[in-house]
């Protein structure tokens, strides 16, 4: 220290400040106030931590360390507790203090690390900004062993502004990550109702959802956890170290363990570096658990299908110290549960639609099957029985008629048969859409028309139910429009498939169609149909003047 203290400590302190303005990187500003600090000062060597609650600590700025310290890279100052960071965990270092010796420098001359270059003591100084504490400050010369009072307090003074200039850089750096992730979290959720569209089943969306987050949001690892009535959870979705699985192993977890807590509190919660590390203890983690992962959090689940919801977990490895990104992405991970919550629960709606659709259908071909099929049959029953009682009665002229009828009636109940299967299993989509209807269309004794626009595969999911549109639409053109000719177009783009089927035929007044359209399972199976691929259709008809059925149906990105 200089021989007038309190020129030189104002001197200091102005320099400081000054120093502190210039940048918005902390390891970068705490390395030049370091610097600023021991030119100023007179000491020769001096090192900070940066370190939280959680016994974890960062070593960012350092000048001059003796050789000691600087073994095998810096090991000295990356591994292993000291007393001033003990201090400091257990709420003991509240002001500048002399440590009467260095763990670490004891270490180095233990160990043979190398020169410590005389250090053996330094001051310990708390960073801290109101009750938020960041880390220790610590500073030594050459044979020092005590600090004055007054040496002390400027290292105190130095301390609280570099403490408000991290709290003021974390703030910033907290605001613009969670501007960055928010962001992020938009491009994510359009890429999952995306996704969300083409697929139905749960399981795929899960596995989707934790590779969308890795590509969309800063978090290397994610993983989705079902919650079960009975108390234990099952491994849905795991993305980590560039793979996903869907492992579906189920475990149990300790009453205390975190993320139970997180399934019954309902709310964000953080793991603990040994929390942390026990997570490669479950099955289903093994290999894809990151191990440079500094911090993971969970967030729930909330599902209206599942009361007993799940569990979102994440992990980055970026470094809390330095980015602040626990409160950033705390917010941006409870968006993000929401967002999920909401597509696996459309997701099961979809499920349940498809399956009622399903019945409805079977229900349609029950009622098509007894209208159709089984009055031929009976009228062939009954034939058969009057040819019996003819022949019997040596009237083979009528018998013969009536044997005629038979194969007639037989013939008209194969080719009924034969559209009731078609309906059931749509043979022939692999040829393609358009050529799949034309050929059922000539099965109706239809002359079926196709025009074809853009050229993109479309999901097996659309094709199909379009395919199920377009047959229900000739149907109707067979048994009411009374003509024999229909056009079918389809064009594609890359957001849009449009189906039309046209015919010239009778067509319809709107009275009728409006009453039709509560009546008719055929309308209604084509509009549940369309509304359950996310589309859109119109039927425009004029009596005398032919009907249009259009179908408009999104596709997802390719």
């Amino acid at each position: 220290m200089t021989e007038d203290p309190r020129v030189q400590e104002l001197i200091t302190l102005k320099t400081i400040a000054e120093t502190m303005n210039q940048s918005n990187d902390i390891t970068l500003m705490l390395n030049t106030v370091l610097e600023k600090l021991l030119e100023l000062t007179g000491l020769s060597a001096g090192w900070i931590f940066l370190s939280d609650q959680t016994g974890e600590f960062e070593c960012v700025a350092d000048l001059h360390l003796p050789p000691g310290l600087l073994y095998a890279d810096k090991m000295p100052m990356r591994c292993g507790p000291c007393w001033c960071l003990d201090r400091f965990w257990s709420g003991r270092l509240n002001k500048a203090v002399n440590i009467l010796n260095c763990k670490r420098i004891e270490n180095a001359e233990e160990y043979s690390w190398g020169d410590t270059m005389g250090i053996t003591h330094h001051a310990t100084v708390p960073l801290r900004s109101g009750d938020r504490q960041f880390g220790v400050l610590n500073v030594g010369f050459p044979g020092k062993e005590h600090f004055s009072n007054d040496e002390l307090s400027l290292l105190q003074a130095v301390a609280f502004q570099i403490g408000s200039a991290i709290d003021r850089m974390r703030l910033y750096a907290a605001e613009q990550r969670r501007a960055h992730q928010f962001a992020r979290l938009g491009e994510f959720s359009r890429a999952l109702g995306a996704a969300a569209g083409s697929t139905a089943e749960p399981e795929r969306l899960t596995a989707l959802i934790v590779t969308l987050i890795k590509e969309h949001l800063d978090w290397p690892f994610a993983a989705i956890l079902e919650s079960t009535p009975g108390g234990s959870f099952i491994l849905r979705a795991i993305h980590g170290n560039e793979q996903t699985a869907k492992p579906n192993t189920q475990f149990t977890l300790p009453d205390n363990h975190w993320l139970r807590k997180v399934v019954r509190d309902r709310q964000i919660s953080a793991a603990a570096p040994d929390e942390r590390a026990r997570l490669a203890d479950i099955e289903g983690f093994q290999g894809l658990l990151p191990a440079a992962l500094t911090s993971v959090q969970a967030a729930p689940i909330s599902l209206i299908s599942a009361p007993s919801g799940g569990i979102l977990i994440v992990g980055s490895e970026l470094s809390r110290q330095r980015d602040c990104i626990s409160s950033a992405d705390g917010e941006v991970l409870e968006a993000l549960a929401e967002h999920i919550a909401i597509a696996l629960d459309g997701s099961l709606l979809e499920l349940n639609r498809r399956e009622l659709a399903l019945l409805e259908e079977r229900n349609r071909l029950a009622r098509d099957l007894h209208d159709s099929v089984s009055q031929m049959l009976f009228s062939l029953s009954m034939t058969a029985k009057g040819v019996e009682s003819l022949l019997t009665n040596n009237q083979q002229k009528a018998a013969l008629s009536s044997v005629r009828d038979i194969q007639s009636l037989s013939k008209d109940a194969q080719k009924e048969m034969r559209s009731l299967i078609m309906q059931l299993r749509p043979i022939g989509l692999e040829a393609g859409l358009l050529t799949a209807l034309q050929k059922y269309g000539e099965r109706l004794e239809l002359t079926v028309r196709t025009q074809a626009a853009g050229i993109r595969e479309l999901p097996r999911h659309v094709e199909e139910g379009l395919w199920r549109i377009g047959q229900e639409a000739l149907n109707n053109v067979h048994k009411h429009a009374g003509v024999a000719e229909v056009e079918v177009t389809l064009v594609l783009n890359s957001s849009t498939a449009v189906l039309r089927v046209s015919d010239k035929g009778r067509g319809i007044t709107q009275k009728r169609r409006l009453a039709a359209a509560s009546t008719s399972i055929g309308l209604s199976s084509m509009k549940e149909r369309t509304e359950a691929l996310g589309g859109q259709i119109t039927i425009t008809s004029k009596s005398r003047s032919g009907t249009t059925i259009e179908v408009f149906i999104p596709l997802p990105p390719k």
